[in-house]
């Protein structure tokens, strides 16, 4: 088991099907399963992808969003966030 963080949010995660997979770098996950490493050009591309097809709503919404809720950001504050931190790792 590993842990991965995407802005803010940190998720557990199995890591069975990458053992080479070591602190700091990029993975792949779907379904809460590391499926591959990837280099960073590669994990940038990703997150533009998802944020383009609206896909990161799921991450920014879950029960597991302690820090936002705590906040009491709406949902569009949220996303606006979001958009700006998944902006600050791209550049």
């Amino acid at each position: 088991m590993g842990k991965v963080e995407l802005g803010g949010i940190v998720k557990e995660i199995n890591l069975q099907l990458v053992p080479d997979a070591k602190e700091n770098d990029y993975v792949l996950v779907h379904v809460g399963v590391a499926i591959s490493v990837v280099d960073e050009e590669e994990a940038k591309s990703s997150l533009e992808f998802l944020k383009q097809m609206n896909e990161l709503d799921e991450l920014y919404n879950s029960p597991e969003e302690e820090p936002f809720d705590k906040l009491r950001m709406t949902k569009d504050e949220r996303v606006k966030q979001g958009d700006a931190i998944i902006l600050k790792m791209m550049s």
